[in-house]
């Protein structure tokens, strides 16, 4: 067998899911309590949309939370695992 660990390939791909879920919030909380969003629909006119904006914003950012924290539980169960 060798020495590699069978977990590391599982640690690396949560850390790619991690990145994801972070940066996606970061993003979709900027859309959310900034006028950024708005500027940008308004600049390319597509200001119709922004009443559906609300239907969109606040479920993404929460499915970016919930990936976050799925990738943080799963992470420290897979460092536990490991040690």
């Amino acid at each position: 067998m060798s020495g590699a660990r069978p977990l590391d390939g599982d640690l690396n791909r949560h850390k790619g899911l991690l990145k994801t879920g972070i940066i996606g919030t970061v993003i979709v909380a900027l859309c959310c309590f900034t006028p950024v969003l708005v500027i940008l629909l308004g600049a390319v006119g597509l200001s119709a949309v922004l009443g559906w904006l609300d239907y969109v914003i606040f479920p993404a950012l929460g499915l970016f939370i919930a990936i976050t924290i799925y990738a943080l539980w799963k992470r420290r169960n897979l460092q536990a695992r490991s040690s």
